[in-house]
């Protein structure tokens, strides 16, 4: 517990001291209330944190956080009598009545309260340890007296992670979790099974990771391909043991771990393990080709290719024996109330030749495919309820008929989750269009790597993730109740390595936190971005972290018109430099360095271009940003 305690300090708490001249603090996600008041609490050998045995993990964590800044404290007992003059941080609920996520946090007269409960007091130390100064002032840590009072809009704050495209070490996936818990999330979504590889054992089928967990081969470039696969085998699974560490992990940060097990669609791993899940298991699966197909044989595989594909599991006996036999060995190692079972991109084209598929949906007296759908997840919905579980489903559930308990993840856009509150059915909003999709490119400039959002589509930068409040306007009060959440989504087809992972999350993932966590009536877009993020974003940047470097702050992104322009700019993290050209070339740090206001002037019938790169202290780099100033030129082009 030591060593896991200290990953999660040492890797995200190490803030500038400027941060206690913002209005927030420096914190993110944004508290509902800070007040500061005159004074200031300076910390040295004297201190003494006075904790009861039920706070021990915390307790520790605050020590190793201390002892990691040089200042080496005693622990003692809450009923320990102290004098006025006695510098004290008391970790506590004391006799205020909170509710389990909130939390305060007092700093007056020699003292620090923690206020708070399980996981508001595991919260109110991270919001203390985002404050807490990085360098000394005159020799000693000095943190502005302050009262903050916190608690959170929504009770579900998510992330997820695509492991069946692409396979994450467990240590990454603790890193991930850390990132989670210092930004207050609360909900890991752990998706374990595609198309392209089946990722968890399951011991009564062990051809789900033998064979369903290895693929061989991966598309190169972008889908559909040109380049054919690589043809080499691509494998990886976490054992039982493995997941119940990340379980238990994960609740050690007051995180819950939801793992999602796809069906009926996105199953061919599964069905290249086990054929006669599939209703043709005598028909082959193919690289990029739909059926029929005349070239060589190769029988059921995990796919090689992204996208969707025809084969899913078919609605018999045998399936749902199957199903509930994989559950049974899931919900023994995830205590999650959810179990996320998917139903999206199923496509019915197989149930629609399949005889037994027909004669199904008559005998049970349904209306068509989609009818099939809904019986399929209702009755995997009513096995797992037994359970004392609740299903998750993306939005394509709403199809045939909503399951009478589950909860929607809304990814389609609003419009699904909107239904789903207006039949009173529980919505956490996900939608891809709203920039809730971590897989998007960041910016539209030609340097962002491969991604699925091309050619101008799925552009998501951390200000579109800002903007978006998952509550709809159309919806009455009564219905925005049942909106319970929101979460990101990071899908991993052209995501093949953790660096990739955390430039696609960062900063992004401080944007969901603050629209997860904050009032609405506190988010202020200027704040984020000017006083709090470039913090954060050094904070990463002296951890050797990966992350997507914004472009400089206060460039325009659209062609501006006129003759004289002044552009200010300033530097999206903390240390980093700006540099610019106004000659066409691109800029490195070869170019002009910005240092202030530029004056652009642009003669009548021309146009100037200017062009900026930000590069931090440790090396990284921006895209390349290009703002237009046209004064009247008019591009001829000639013939």
């Amino acid at each position: 517990m030591k060593k896991l305690i200290l990953t999660t300090v040492s890797a995200f708490f190490m803030l500038s001291a400027n941060a206690q001249t913002d209005v927030n603090m420096g914190i993110i996600p944004a508290p509902v209330s800070v007040v500061k008041n005159a004074g200031e609490f300076t910390l040295d050998k004297s201190v003494l944190i006075l904790a009861s045995s039920s706070n021990s993990q915390i307790t520790n964590m605050l020590r190793e956080f201390l002892q990691a800044k040089g200042i080496t404290v005693k622990v003692s007992s809450l009923k320990t009598p102290t004098t006025a003059t006695q510098k004290v941080i008391i970790l506590g609920v004391e006799t205020e009545k909170l509710d389990k996520e909130a939390y305060k946090i007092v700093i007056k007269d020699n003292r620090v309260r923690l206020i708070g409960a399980q996981a508001g007091l595991f919260y109110a130390l991270q919001s203390f340890m985002q404050l807490f100064p990085s360098e000394k002032v005159n020799g000693v840590y000095a943190i502005q007296n302050v009262e903050i009072n916190d608690y959170p809009r929504f009770s579900y704050r998510g992330l997820h992670l695509d492991v069946g495209r692409h396979f994450f070490p467990i240590s990454f996936i603790k890193k991930y979790i850390d990132v989670m818990a210092a930004y207050k999330l609360n909900n890991f979504h752990w998706h374990l099974t595609e198309d392209q590889g089946w990722r968890i054992e399951i011991k009564k089928y062990p051809k789900l990771t033998e064979v369903g967990g290895s693929r061989n081969g991966t598309i190169i470039g972008v889908y559909p391909g040109t380049g054919g696969t690589d043809n080499e085998v691509y494998k990886g699974y976490y054992t039982q043991a493995e997941a119940k560490e990340i379980v238990a992990y994960a609740a050690a940060r007051y995180i819950n771990v939801i793992p999602e097990i796809e069906l009926p669609g996105h199953g061919s791993a599964a069905i290249a393990a086990y054929p006669e899940l599939s209703a043709f298991p005598e028909r082959d699966t193919f690289i990029g080709k739909d059926w029929p197909w005349s070239g060589p044989r190769t029988g059921k595989q995990v796919q090689q290719t992204w996208g969707v594909f025809d084969d899913i599991f078919v609605p018999s006996e045998n399936t749902f024996k199957f199903l509930e036999n994989v559950l049974d060995e899931v919900i023994a190692i995830f205590p999650s109330k959810y179990i996320h079972i998917g139903g999206d991109e199923a496509p019915k084209n197989y149930w629609k030749e399949s005889a037994f598929c027909q004669q199904l949906i008559k005998e049970k007296g349904l209306k068509d495919e989609h009818g099939l759908q809904s019986y399929f997840i209702q009755r995997i919905e009513k096995y797992l309820n037994n359970k004392g579980r609740s299903i998750i489903g993306w939005d394509e559930i709403l199809e045939g008929g909503l399951a009478p308990n589950a909860t929607v993840m809304s990814w389609r856009g609003e419009q699904g989750g909107i239904e789903a509150a207006q039949q009173k059915h529980d919505v956490l909003m996900t939608p891809s269009t709203d920039g809730l999709y971590f897989d998007y490119k960041q910016s539209l400039a030609e340097d962002e790597p491969l991604t699925i959002g091309r050619n101008g589509k799925g552009y998501a930068n951390y200000a579109k993730v800002y903007s978006y409040d998952p509550v709809p306007k159309v919806l009455t009060e009564e219905q925005k109740k049942y909106i319970k959440g929101v979460q990101a989504n990071l899908w991993t087809e052209y995501i093949e390595t953790p660096a990739k992972v955390e430039y696609m999350i960062f900063p992004r993932v401080y944007a969901l936190s603050e629209i997860a966590w904050t009032p609405l009536a506190k988010k202020d877009l200027k704040n984020f971005s000017d006083e709090r993020l470039p913090l954060h974003l050094s904070k990463l940047d002296k951890m050797g972290t990966n992350f997507w470097v914004p472009t400089a702050v206060g460039q325009p992104e659209k062609e501006v018109t006129g003759e004289n322009h002044v552009v200010t700019l300033q530097v999206p993290v903390t240390g980093a430099k700006i540099f610019y050209t106004l000659d066409g070339f691109r800029p490195s740090e070869n170019a002009a360095e910005y240092i202030s206001a530029l004056n652009i002037n642009v003669p009548q019938g021309k146009k100037k271009i200017l062009k900026t790169i930000v590069i931090t202290p440790s090396g990284k780099r921006s895209v390349v940003a290009e703002t237009i100033f046209n004064n009247g030129f008019v591009d001829v082009k000639v013939k």
